[in-house]
């Protein structure tokens, strides 16, 4: 029997974010339908039953993971990973990203964003911060991707358009504002997306 594709798509964006709840699932696949709730639940229940996927039944809603899943179904880093997308549901429900990449690696760099995104043909790399970490941690972070940017070593990167190169804003998810210090990159913080929104619309 061949998957649909709204199967298939769930199935990537469960891999790509790592793990979704029902909610997230919903807004983010069905939210254009009629009862997008149902239709999650539906669709959902038939990637389970068929073996494709898993779930923590434990929680409410469930939350859905790849399988093999790539991380512990009651471990730490899953309400990370449930932040991260909720990040991609906010920026969606404004503009569609044209990339959003979790946990980017650059062998060159030490920087290890939670997010990379080009949002309104603008590059940011996102942190999302639901630890709190003390100023000196965070300073030290920040002074990471200064150090990357003062290598020149970005210029490369594949998604850079040919004969310019941009160095991507940081933005920190974070209820706390950070004592940060950084000249030549520019670094903002914000509670949420939303405020980020209204900040720049304003």
């Amino acid at each position: 029997m061949s998957m649909r594709k709204r199967d298939k798509d769930i199935i990537e964006a469960l891999d790509t974010f790592r793990c979704l709840s029902r909610d997230q699932i919903a807004e983010i696949f069905f939210s254009n339908t009629k009862n997008a709730t149902n239709n999650a639940n539906v669709s959902l229940k038939r990637l389970r039953d068929r073996g494709y996927i898993d779930a923590n039944i434990e929680r409410q809603p469930f939350v859905y993971f790849p399988k093999p899943t790539k991380i512990k179904k009651d471990g730490n880093k899953v309400d990370h990973f449930l932040s991260i997308a909720d990040v991609y549901i906010d920026l969606k429900k404004i503009e569609m990203p044209t990339q959003f990449i979790v946990e980017p690696r650059y062998i060159e760099a030490d920087v290890r964003p939670d997010i990379f995104t080009i949002f309104k043909e603008t590059p940011f790399w996102i942190e999302v911060q639901n630890s709190v970490y003390s100023h000196k941690i965070m300073q030290k972070k920040i002074n990471l991707y200064r150090d990357y940017f003062l290598s020149g070593e970005y210029a490369q990167l594949d998604w850079q358009p040919e004969g310019e190169a941009y160095f991507p804003y940081i933005l920190i998810i974070t209820d706390i504002t950070y004592k940060i210090e950084v000249e030549d990159i520019q670094v903002f913080q914000y509670r949420s997306i939303k405020d980020f929104i209204q900040s720049i619309a304003a």
